[in-house]
């Protein structure tokens, strides 16, 4: 057994996942700090140097081909076979050494994290090694521009939140398409109760009882919040990555190595004080 932590990157296709991953890592190398990017997706057709690769394991195309499976069946076949030989992901973490921090770029099937219970097992048994994980649900910006899109995609992630029982963090990715970033902060703020009222029009009234208990649903999940993250925005970048910190307690074991910590230490050993009988 092992000590370290990990983010579990998971969301629908073209939510920005990879690209969380790397600008991620590519940010901690700034702050000195090592991440190691380790891909879950069979079927990820990304050119990037990943530390673990899963399409080393197993590949979705001899799957396809031999069982005459479909993407998402063949998807399946590969992460079921990848939780049958998960002593091979073990011993590939275990190479990296103690108190790794690592990127899982999982799939974009969203139904693996909704009701099947192969990522949550696969969770669990990474969570076994040692590995401190929460779950980072990537949600695409274009959502923001329909309510109906907007809850559709709470809703899911909602529902992911629950299914895993991770320490849970949702990334509004690709906002520096957005443009008006003052209209992006009061969405943001608005509750998905308001978002509905807004747009009841376009609902027939036999609805509106239907869309406020759909919104409640969302809403009496006290510690459900979007964190939005702009790629050209250093601030919001690190604001996401502290919050990821937090929720797998990255170095709370470790002594401080900042000077001013050193500083005030040498300041109260040089301190005299009285004893107290």
């Amino acid at each position: 057994m092992f000590s370290g932590y990990g983010q579990l990157v998971i969301g629908p296709a073209g939510n920005g996942k990879t690209t969380y991953c790397h600008i991620i890592q590519q940010f901690a190398q700034t702050k000195n700090r090592k991440m190691y990017l380790v891909n879950l997706d069979p079927a990820s057709e990304s050119t990037s140097d990943y530390d673990i690769d899963i399409k080393d394991l197993v590949s979705i195309d001899d799957v396809m081909s031999t069982l005459d499976y479909g993407p998402n069946g063949g998807l399946i076949y590969c992460l079921e076979y990848l939780l049958g030989n998960l002593s091979w992901l073990h011993d590939e973490i275990e190479q990296l050494g103690e108190g790794v921090y690592l990127l899982f770029d999982c799939p974009g099937q969203i139904e693996l994290y909704s009701h099947l219970g192969i990522m949550k097992t696969i969770a669990e048994e990474i969570a076994k090694w040692g590995i401190h994980l929460c779950c980072v649900y990537c949600i695409d910006v274009v959502f923001l521009s329909d309510s109906n899109k907007y809850i559709a995609g709470s809703l899911i992630s909602l529902s992911s939140m629950i299914q895993l029982e991770l320490p849970y963090l949702n990334v509004l990715t690709k906002c520096d398409k957005f443009g008006d970033m003052e209209k992006l902060e009061e969405l943001l703020e608005t509750t998905h109760s308001e978002l509905l009222e807004k747009e009841a029009s376009k609902f027939s009234e036999k609805f509106h009882g239907l869309n406020k208990a759909i919104a409640k649903i969302i809403e009496d999940y006290s510690n459900f919040q979007v964190f939005p993250m702009n790629i050209k925005d250093e601030d919001s970048i690190e604001k996401v990555l502290f919050s990821a910190d937090l929720l797998v307690q990255y170095g709370e074991c470790e002594e401080p190595q900042d000077k001013m910590y050193e500083e005030a230490e040498q300041s109260m050993n040089n301190e005299s004080y009285p004893t107290i009988c």
